[in-house]
């Protein structure tokens, strides 16, 4: 009986919706899940949740709740991890003390100065795990499921940690993809490798008919020649994003302007949406009035979470409480895969052991993965093509510079790192790079490792306490 372990279980929605996945599985129901997190109001909301579906469904399953990580991670098999150090307090600056500079960051948890500051403020709970792993479960697999995923992972593997980064974007593009074409996604055969957020479909068929130049004129019709003519649906943008509202269209292939532009400069689609992909480069966010053009309705991802702070769940609960069926997440695939020696197949952000030949030895690569009762073991997909590349190594040198603060300690690599992202660098001198990160730093000392020459005479800070949000 597998012992499985879920650190942030507090969260909203994700964490019961990882724990259904689960649930589904007949091969998992057996098991001991064990729910973790600092917040015990919120982590025995999500434990109510998941008994009544175990009690409803009528399920064998042992389930523990507990704040004590020692004791959740005694004798794990599998760890799964959601959480995000500092909360929406810590994630309200990574993106308003940007704004203020004229970066705009519409996510901003996975690269830029908000990427960086979420990894910054992760580590000490990283480590804090890492320890815990190898002295109570040193043969435990551990899913990451929190951003920033390339550093997290990097980080995590650097630690000793066996480590598979999960992330949804390599299924929701395809599935987006297959609808643009007209095609059942389970027709649609395809292969994907990169990093996390910027991983290419470097095949994409029907039937063994290529798809791609059909793609790329549907594409540029569709998405391209509004782009080009500078043509914006939303009035001025004058900071106020408080009433902005989450329109799924936006994110689910309603405007694709941003990955259409890359597929037609560097020839290939990539997995992650427009909004989220125009903060990973320097093209599309220059001017307000540019990233509406490439943009047109706005996508704020902090406000979307202030928005669901107070989310109760029922409505997933609702849905769970019929059919017991996995969603599209990874995670439960690879348990029930391990468990069951049933080979399945996935994308994971795993270390890059010559499996992408063209990019960093041991930085965080995304790749096809095969997993059976021997783990996941990735495949190799040799060299990407090389203008793609060069577009990955603009943001692993980004990743390489915030995880080598983490491990050396050296705050001048946290400088560095944001004086490298390529949209930070496109909009600000280097002046202006480093007092928005001095501000940053000064601002979220509380949360972040210990870091030699802080700002300002801060004093080195303790490790942070893990706080999910």
């Amino acid at each position: 009986m597998a012992k499985i372990v879920i650190i942030g279980a507090g969260g909203h929605v994700f964490p019961l919706r990882l724990a259904a996945d689960i649930l589904s599985f007949p091969a998992l129901q057996n098991s001991t899940l064990t729910l973790m997190d600092i917040d015990a109001g919120r982590l025995q909301v999500t434990a109510d949740h998941v008994q009544t579906l175990i009690s409803h469904h009528v399920l064998p399953t042992q389930l523990q709740v507990t704040t004590d990580r020692r004791a959740a991670l005694e004798g794990a098999d599998y760890v799964i991890v959601t959480f995000q150090v500092g909360g929406l307090e810590a994630y309200k600056l990574d993106v308003e003390i940007p704004r203020r500079y004229g970066l705009d960051q519409t996510v901003g948890d996975t690269l830029g100065p908000g990427g960086v500051m979420r990894f910054l403020r992760s580590a000490p709970a990283y480590r804090e795990i890492a320890h815990d792993m190898l002295d109570l479960c040193p043969d435990a697999l551990l899913l990451n499921y929190a951003n920033p995923m390339a550093m997290s992972c990097w980080y995590l593997s650097r630690l000793g940690v066996r480590t598979v980064g999960l992330c949804h974007s390599v299924q929701g593009t395809t599935h987006m993809l297959a609808q643009q074409l007209g095609i059942p996604h389970n027709e649609l055969t395809y292969q994907s490798a990169g990093i996390n957020h910027q991983a290419w479909l470097l095949e994409l068929r029907h039937r063994n008919e290529d798809v791609y130049p059909r793609l790329r004129e549907l594409m540029r019709e569709r998405f391209l020649n509004t782009a080009r003519s500078g043509v914006a649906t939303l009035a001025e943008d004058r900071g106020d994003h408080s009433q902005l509202h989450y329109n799924p269209s936006v994110y689910e292939g309603g405007q694709e302007a941003v990955r259409s532009s890359v597929m037609e400069h560097f020839g290939y689609f990539h997995t992650e949406s427009s909004h989220h992909a125009s903060e990973y480069l320097p093209y599309f966010r220059k001017t307000a009035e540019m990233t509406r053009a490439f943009i047109p309705e706005r996508w704020d991802y902090y406000q979307i979470c202030c928005r669901y702070l107070g989310d109760d769940q029922h409505t997933l609960m609702n849905e769970l409480m019929g059919e017991l069926k996995p969603s599209i997440e990874y995670g439960a695939v690879i348990l029930n895969a391990c468990e069951t020696n049933t080979p399945a197949v996935i994308y994971g952000n795993v270390p890059n052991t010559g499996l992408i030949s063209n990019l960093p030895q041991g930085c965080s690569v995304e790749v096809p993965c095969l997993v059976d009762a021997g783990g996941v073991q990735p495949t190799s997909v040799g060299a990407l093509p090389p203008q793609l590349a060069a577009l990955n190594r603009s943001n692993v040198s980004v990743q390489e510079l915030a995880v080598e603060a983490a491990l050396s300690g050296n705050v001048e690599h946290v400088y560095h790192a944001v004086a490298l992202d390529p949209l930070s660098s496109a909009l600000l001198t280097l002046q202006q790079l480093h007092e928005m990160t001095t501000e940053l730093l000064l601002a979220q000392a509380e949360w972040l490792p210990p870091l030699r020459g802080m700002p300002g005479g801060v004093s080195e800070p303790e490790p942070a306490a893990l706080v999910r949000g």
